[in-house]
C-alpha cells in the first residue's frame, strides 16, 4: 500500500513541484520585467510568471512555424517540428485562456532572425526548449496553487520537448539527474545568444 494512497493527482503534483521549487534559488529579471522573487506566492507574481511563460510559448511557436515554412526539414526533425509546433500553439492558447483579460501586456520575446538552415533550427530548438524548462523550474515556487497546477501541465510536456530535441541532435536527452533552474543572468545570456530580443 502506497503512503500516498488517497492523495489526489493535483495534490501530488503540488507537493512534488513545491519540493522541487524549494531546491531552486533566485528569481528571474529580464528587460523591463519586475523581478520574480522567491517569496510568498501572490496574485501579482502569478501574473508576472504566467505572462512570461506565455511569451516563451509564443516565441517557441514562432520558431517552429518559421522552420516549417522556410526550411526543408526531413524525417524525424520534420515530425518533431510538426508535433511540437502544435503543442506550443496549444500551450500559448491554454495560458491565454488561463490569464483571460490579464494576458496583455506581456513581454515580447522575438527572434531577431529565423533559422536559415536545418542545423541552425536544431540548435535553436534545443536551446529554447532548455531555456523554457529552466524558466519553469525556477518559477513554480512563486505561484499560488491554481496557476501552479496549470503550469505543471505545460512544464511536463516542455521537458519532453527538450529531451526529444536533444536526442535528435545527438545529445544526451537527460544529461543530469536533476535540473538547475536558470538565474537571471543565465536566462538573459541564453536568450541573447539564441538571437532573441526582449521587449
Amino acid at each position: 500500500m502506497s503512503a500516498d494512497e488517497g492523495v489526489t493527482r493535483t495534490q501530488w503534483l503540488e507537493r512534488g513541484l513545491a519540493v522541487g521549487a524549494g531546491l531552486a534559488s533566485g528569481g528571474l529579471v529580464l528587460g523591463g520585467l519586475a523581478q520574480l522573487a522567491a517569496s510568498a506566492p501572490s496574485h501579482g507574481e502569478d501574473l508576472t510568471v504566467l505572462r512570461f511563460a506565455l511569451a516563451l510559448e509564443e516565441l517557441q511557436a514562432d520558431l517552429y512555424a518559421r522552420a516549417l515554412r522556410d526550411l526543408r526539414l526531413q524525417s524525424d526533425w520534420l515530425e518533431y517540428a510538426q508535433t511540437v509546433s502544435a503543442h506550443e500553439r496549444a500551450h500559448a492558447a491554454f495560458l491565454r485562456r488561463h490569464l483571460g483579460g490579464a494576458a496583455d501586456p506581456s513581454p515580447r520575446l522575438v527572434l531577431t532572425r529565423g533559422p536559415s538552415s536545418a542545423g541552425e533550427f536544431q540548435r535553436l530548438a534545443v536551446t529554447l526548449e532548455d531555456i523554457g524548462v529552466a524558466f519553469y523550474d525556477g518559477q513554480v515556487g512563486n505561484l499560488t496553487s491554481g496557476p501552479l497546477v496549470a503550469v505543471s501541465q505545460v512544464m511536463s510536456v516542455e521537458s519532453r520537448h527538450a529531451a526529444w530535441a536533444r536526442a535528435l541532435a545527438g545529445q544526451p536527452p537527460a544529461p543530469v539527474a536533476s535540473d538547475v533552474p536558470a538565474d537571471a543572468a543565465q536566462v538573459r545570456d541564453r536568450l541573447a545568444q539564441a538571437g532573441v530580443s526582449v521587449g
